[in-house]
């Protein structure tokens, strides 16, 4: 199969507001049809490299491509581009059919056909009979709905959403991240979505730009960046994690760690980062095991359980390692739990389940 084309193509982009470096040098590709996240606490970046891409903002220096063409400097009227906000923008005297019908309407299309794409847009957002209403007689999901149908009505090139669903309550924004998402499916559009919230990201996702300190520090599917991350800060932001001070001890296979106070890890010998040196050892707490009496695993540690968090369906158990710190375990809740406060409890993981991570490959700020 053909690669598929690029609608949008960044290259050493930068935004700074006096000292302030807001968005560093950045390259960025968003396929056709792709649904990419720029992911990352405030300050970032991503929203800064959102506006730039809608011409809400201009960058100091750098070129942004869209559909082939050079459009670091074109008005936003010009660009082919789609967005969604999260306080959704719809005009409060307008119908929602008028709110839908408004971008076909500046592009002077004729009423039948208006009719016919409204009529459409409302059909594929659920919304068949809400044509005559206003927006303040509709729900905030509803609400979202109409302002993805007035996006999408007019195909634009690339649809751009800025947090679309941060003003809705959790329930409510978990159904709506599989409408989108959904949606996104059946349309084939391409979507450039800013978010700061890492399960939302990780749900809609084909790929995930994650931002820190205005630059990218590493782009791939949401398991790449889930089980292996680059970072120390992509290890930890992104989902929950155990993370431990080692060096290496011996080269394996398995590759064997020294953590603190002398506790050994063990790694997949293709694991290692290359030049050695010290490093960061992550595991994923949903890898780490409590061991059952003459239970075994490459990686096995002891201490006593701190605490036991019942989470639904899952159950998170704290262990205090007899060197003092403290490792998270979880496992689906059952009656009979893995432990009890201030049991001693053997834990145990995989050495393909250890991550190692140089200690110096967190991003720096600007």
């Amino acid at each position: 199969m053909a690669e598929p084309s690029l609608k949008l193509r960044i290259r050493g982009v930068r935004k700074t507001y006096g000292p302030v470096v807001a968005l560093d040098d950045t390259d960025l590709d968003l396929r056709e049809g792709e649904f990419l996240t720029l992911l990352g606490p405030s300050g970032s970046g991503k929203t800064t490299l959102l506006m730039m891409v809608a011409g809400l903002t201009a960058p100091d220096r750098g070129e942004i491509w869209i559909d082939g063409k050079l459009a670091s400097h074109l008005p936003v009227f010009h660009r082919d581009i789609g967005m969604v906000f999260q306080n959704y923008a719809l005009f409060p005297h307008l119908t929602v059919f008028e709110n839908i019908a408004f971008p076909l309407r500046m592009r002077r299309m004729p009423d039948a056909e208006i009719k016919r794409a409204v009529a459409d847009a409302l059909a594929t957002v659920q919304l068949p009979g809400m044509a005559r209403r206003f927006p303040r007689e509709l729900s905030g999901g509803q609400q979202q709905r109409v302002a993805l149908a007035r996006c999408f009505v007019y195909r634009p090139s690339i649809i751009l959403m800025d947090e679309p669903l941060g003003a809705l309550d959790k329930k409510l924004r978990d159904e709506m991240q599989l409408e989108i998402k959904e949606l996104h499916s059946r349309l084939g559009i391409t979507v450039l979505y800013v978010t700061h919230d890492q399960d939302e990201a990780l749900v809609m996702s084909d790929r995930i730009c994650l931002m820190n300190h205005g630059g990218i520090e590493q782009i791939g599917t949401g398991p790449e960046l889930y089980f292996r991350p680059e970072s120390l800060f992509a290890a930890q932001f992104l989902g929950e994690s155990n993370v431990l001070p080692a060096s290496v001890e011996a080269a394996g296979p398995p590759l064997l760690l020294r953590g603190p106070g002398g506790i050994r890890i063990a790694a997949a010998a293709d694991g290692a980062p290359a030049g050695g040196g010290p490093l960061n050892v992550m595991v994923r707490p949903e890898n780490v095991r409590v061991l059952a009496d003459g239970a075994m695993a490459d990686t096995t540690l002891e201490g006593t359980v701190a605490d036991l968090i019942m989470l639904g369906g899952v159950t998170r158990t704290m262990v205090k390692l007899d060197t003092g710190e403290t490792i998270s375990a979880k496992s689906l809740t059952s009656e009979r739990a893995p432990g009890r406060r201030g049991a001693r409890v053997r834990l145990g993981w995989d050495a393909a389940d250890t991550v190692l991570l140089p200690r110096d490959t967190t991003r720096p700020g600007p």
